[in-house]
């Protein structure tokens, strides 16, 4: 892997090893929404315009989870472990049960269908947040069968534990990709068509403050802002031009782990979670860093 230094702070999360890649899968059609998942000791992640979640088992290999898929997008775990789904196309957020049933947990705002939950968040008391863009009724091989846009806000929304969906963020141009800080007093955002992320203040109960820029990203390289994570030591990792662009807790770029292609989103996974899985348009590689990410649920 090649990699751009921009300042010291780079070496921690390089470690004391040079990363090399490992291909995981190859051929995809649109990789996205990678996820660890502890209790079962694999890996997951979507292929959006391939309609299907894929696992990944160490030493085993892979193979399709789930197809069709809704067009899935992001993933990750709620507090019971049941994999928890950002159903682009399908236009819904939704939950797989333990048994393999789905459950459908939202799917409109204020009486009106959602335009296509991309990312996925979940908060320590059970919180879901996604953020909401009309990608999906318009690119080519990801719309569903309904491409009517219902709701004139890009927004982030939240479903609290007793069922309750809220407009969390209202004033984004093309939110995509989301995370905590790990004290759970910021929610990250970030927007594609702007490529920047902004910072929000998260009050006690949830709801959400007025955010603030936190970083700008700037390069001509192939990649945009999409799939963010954070590491043990708050420092923001956000796919962009050229790969993943790391910044530090004020937001300040320290260093970019150049990917070949067109990054789409990043996960930490493994027993010892240093693993970091990355989802491109047609693979899936893996490597390994220096520093933790914040354990998924």
């Amino acid at each position: 892997m090649n990699i751009d230094r921009v300042s010291p702070e780079f070496d921690a999360v390089l470690g004391d090893r040079q990363p090399s890649i490992d291909t995981i899968a190859h051929g995809l059609y649109f990789g996205e929404g990678p996820v660890w998942d502890r209790r079962e000791d694999r890996f997951l992640w979507t292929e959006i315009i391939g309609d299907a979640i894929w696992e990944y088992r160490p030493g085993v290999g892979s193979r399709k989870l789930m197809a069709p898929s809704g067009h899935a997008n992001g993933m990750t775990f709620d507090l019971e472990g049941r994999l928890l789904v950002a159903g682009w196309s399908s236009r819904s957020v939704w939950r797989m049960e333990h048994d393999g049933t789905t459950t459908v947990l939202a799917s409109a705002y204020d009486g009106k269908p959602l335009s296509g939950p991309n990312d996925i968040v979940v908060r320590s008391d059970g919180t879901i947040y996604w953020t909401d863009p009309p990608g999906a009724l318009s690119i080519p091989g990801m719309e569903g069968h309904d491409q009517q846009r219902y709701l004139d806000i890009q927004g982030v929304y939240c479903m609290t534990p007793d069922g309750e969906v809220h407009l969390a963020i209202a004033d984004c141009t093309y939110p995509n990709g989301l995370a905590f800080s790990t004290d759970e007093k910021l929610l990250y955002v970030n927007d594609t068509q702007l490529g920047i992320i902004r910072a929000f203040d998260v009050n006690a109960d949830g709801s959400v403050g007025p955010g603030r820029l936190f970083n700008k990203q700037t390069g001509s390289e192939e990649g945009v802002a999409d799939g963010m994570k954070v590491d043990v030591n708050d420092n923001v990792y956000c796919t962009g031009p050229g790969g993943i662009h790391v910044t530090n807790s004020s937001g300040d770029l320290i260093g970019r782990l150049l990917i070949p292609g067109h990054c789409t989103n990043i996960a930490w996974g493994g027993d010892d979670w240093v693993s970091f899985y990355i989802t491109t348009f047609p693979t899936v590689v893996r490597t390994r860093l220096g520093i933790p990410g914040v354990a998924v649920w």
